[in-house]
Order: structure tokens, then C-alpha cells, then sequence
């Protein structure tokens, strides 16, 4: 069982990045180059998740800045807001709840209703391991640890799409494949668009090879050379279709971040038609124990390149906004109080970002009581009340008109919170 697999369906091969200055190695260049071209495949629904790892803490990026308890929990970490959010005040989004000033780039889209925030979202699990609740959440079945697929992977199968299929279904931005794409649909884990190869279990393949047969006829290894032949489909539609000075739509400007970078290669996917119907990519450094700042510092560095990355995405692909959407996650969230180093620690609750055109934005979903020691999980933490399923499943059911949620999440028969339109 290949668990670092780029193809999971019938292939033992993967395409990584390498950064090599020339692009697509000439060997495969020539290959492709004999190739038949294929048709595009038409346009789909998509679905963009960013994994925020390390545990993002949700109080700080949408603080409920009214509430006394909060201001007194942390004493040099609480902001108050302003309706204009200029400098270190807080964004006031509806007199309760104020947005970070870090995330200024979602003010728009929020206003404009097509950005939605749920707070108070989390696991049943009260696991604070990171490994873990990352794994239960990409697992979407959180008292299971012997899950083998995910549940955006489980998300592919029911498309039902099994007489057109495309290599590009489900594509991670990611050096390797995430836990949310594990399973037996085909999922592909690319680091680079522009820089790869083709690569087995320790073995690059015949590069003297004149056709893509003889890329894997001639390998030592059963295994590739019995394989089927989507790695290789993939590799000619991106040799085909792929722009190597690529200029974003709208003069959108992308951090120059490994969010903004992986974002930006996302965009060039659903511009091509290649089938791109769900992609995954991740933000990292969330895990802020230390000197965690207030307007400047790790967490204002943190919410302001998800942000602008985020928005420079959706700029770019103006033209697909009505058929792609974009979710955040966040395996949990921090303490209420703040520790003795200036930061927080694994908490519980957190909150999550949905932007799309049918999302039912400009609102804080979600139930926050008031930050009282008794209101507290565990005395220290902010409850959980909406399981993270609630949200994943309303919005994957919704958008990519699945009809089977009860397979997407095997474990929960729950009901959405209505984050989306109808």
C-alpha cells in the first residue's frame, strides 16, 4: 500500500518538484513531444481547501472584542476595533466581532457578502496533538484512527465522473500527498507545475527513452512497469497547456510565499480546463506559543499572507468565481488567556473562512458565549459548537452537488448551519 503516492487509483508513480531552472526535463519534453494531444477536459466545480497547520488561533483573527472577559484574558495581546480598521484597531464587522487589520484584503469580499467566517468550529475530539487532530479532521472521521482514505478523496468519489476522467480531479500543491487526498481516487501531489520529473520508489526512469512507453517498458521495477498510463496523460496535458511566464488576471499580485506560490499555480489549473475539481494546499507556522504580536509580529505576518494570497487567487480566476470556492481549516485553536511568553497554547475552537459566490457571506456563523470562566471549556478554552463536519459536508454537498454525505463523513448524520445559499 503506497501511502506517498501521487496517482492512488492504479499508479505507482509521482511528479515532484526539483527547481530546476530549464523547466521539464528534455527527456520528457521529447516524449511528450510524440505524443497524440488529447481534448481538455470541460469545466467543473471547484473546491480550494487551505490546511492552516498549527492551530490557528480564531479569537485573534475574528476577536469578539466586546466582550470584557476577553480584554482581561490577555492583557497585552487584546486589540479594540475601529469601523474604519485603520492602523492596530481591529476591522468591525458587525459591532461584536472585529477582523484582524492583518486581514484587511477579506474586508471587501465580507461586505460584499461573498466571504463567510464561522467561529467556534472544531473537533468532538478534544485531542490537542497536532499530529492527531490534523489527522482526524483530514480524515473527517474524528474517533477513528484506522481510517485509510480522506474525506476530500472520498469527496472525488462521488463525483461521479468514472466515464471522463482526468488526472487533474484532485490536485495538492504539496511536496507530498496530504491525508485528505489518501484513498483510492485518484489524487495528484505536485510541488511545481513548471519543475518536476517523473520518479518511482528510488528510481527515476529511463531517460533515455524516445516514448512514453519505453519510460516505464524498460524500468527494472514491476510495479512501474506494469502501471497505467495517467502519470504520463498528465504530464502531456501540463507540457500542452502549461504557461511558463504565466501573468495573473487583474494585475493580481501574489505574495511571494509558498501559500501564494501554490495559489497561483492552482489558478493556472482552473483556467485550464484540465478537470481541476478539488485542490489542496497549506499554511504554515500557525503554532504561535511565543511573542504571537497583536498587529505586527508572527500571527499579523501569518493572517496577512492567507489573506492576500487568498485575494489575490480570487482575482485572478474573476472569470471562474462563480464556479470555485475557497475553505480554510485549522486542526483547533488556542487558549482564551494568554501565557506568560506573550502567546497562546492548544486550545479548542477556532474559525474557518469560506469565500464563494453562493456562500451565504458578510455574517459570523457560529454561537461564541461570552468568555466567562464557566463558559469555557475546560476552563481555559472556547467551546466547540459546530463539528467541523457540519461545515465540511454543507459545503462540499453544495457546491460540488454531492448527494451522499453520509459517505463523505461515515460517522456523522448532523445537519449544515446554512453557510451556504439554499
Amino acid at each position: 500500500m503506497y501511502t506517498r503516492r501521487a496517482f492512488l487509483k492504479s499508479s505507482g508513480l509521482g511528479l515532484f518538484g526539483i527547481g530546476l531552472i530549464g523547466g521539464i526535463p528534455a527527456f520528457v519534453a521529447e516524449a511528450v513531444a510524440r505524443e497524440k494531444n488529447n481534448p481538455l477536459y470541460s469545466k467543473r466545480k471547484v473546491i480550494v481547501c487551505i490546511f492552516q497547520r498549527g492551530a490557528m488561533d480564531g479569537l485573534m483573527a475574528v476577536s469578539p472584542f466586546e466582550d470584557p472577559y476577553f480584554r482581561e484574558a490577555r492583557p497585552t495581546l487584546f486589540m479594540d476595533a475601529a469601523k474604519s480598521g485603520s492602523g492596530n484597531n481591529l476591522i468591525d464587522l458587525d459591532g461584536r466581532f472585529g477582523l484582524h487589520p492583518g486581514m484587511k484584503a477579506f474586508e471587501t469580499v465580507f461586505r460584499e457578502k461573498r466571504l463567510a467566517i464561522v467561529h467556534g468550529i472544531g473537533s468532538p475530539n478534544t485531542t490537542r496533538s497536532h499530529f492527531d487532530a490534523q489527522d482526524y479532521m483530514e480524515s473527517g472521521t474524528p474517533f477513528r484512527k484506522n481510517t485509510t482514505s480522506g474525506w476530500l478523496n472520498r469527496a472525488v468519489g462521488l463525483l461521479g465522473h468514472d466515464n471522463v476522467t482526468t488526472p487533474f480531479s484532485a490536485v495538492s500543491l504539496t511536496p507530498s500527498l496530504p491525508r485528505s487526498l489518501y484513498g483510492d481516487q485518484a489524487a495528484l501531489a505536485i510541488n511545481d507545475l513548471k519543475n518536476f520529473k517523473i520518479q518511482g520508489r528510488g528510481e527515476i526512469l529511463n531517460q533515455n527513452a524516445k516514448t512514453f512507453e519505453d519510460l516505464y517498458d524498460k524500468t527494472k521495477n514491476d510495479l512501474l512497469r506494469d502501471t497505467g498510463k495517467e502519470s504520463f496523460e498528465a504530464m502531456k496535458m501540463l507540457q500542452r497547456n502549461l504557461v511558463k511566464n504565466y501573468k495573473p488576471a487583474n494585475n493580481a499580485v501574489y505574495p511571494n510565499s509558498s501559500l501564494g506560490n501554490s495559489l497561483k499555480q492552482i489558478a493556472q489549473l482552473v483556467k485550464m480546463d484540465v478537470g481541476l475539481e478539488v485542490a489542496f494546499t497549506e499554511s504554515n507556522g500557525w503554532d504561535t506559543h511565543f511573542n504571537q504580536g497583536k498587529d505586527t509580529g508572527i500571527f499579523a505576518r501569518n493572517v496577512g499572507d492567507l489573506s492576500k494570497s487568498i485575494m489575490a487567487f480570487w482575482n485572478d480566476i474573476e472569470a471562474y468565481q462563480d464556479d470555485v470556492l475557497v475553505m480554510t481549516m485549522t486542526e483547533f485553536g488556542r487558549t482564551v488567556h494568554q501565557n506568560g511568553t506573550n502567546g497562546t497554547d492548544h486550545g479548542r475552537a477556532s474559525c474557518n473562512f469560506i469565500l464563494g459566490n453562493h456562500v451565504d457571506g458578510g455574517k459570523v456563523h457560529g454561537a461564541v458565549d461570552m468568555l466567562a470562566k464557566e463558559n469555557l471549556e475546560d476552563g481555559r478554552d472556547l467551546r466547540v459548537t459546530t463539528d467541523f463536519r457540519a461545515v465540511f459536508s454543507e459545503v462540499a454537498t453544495s457546491h460540488l452537488k454531492l448527494k451522499d454525505n453520509k459517505m463523505l463523513f461515515p460517522d456523522w448524520d448532523g445537519k449544515g448551519i446554512g453557510v451556504m445559499k439554499g
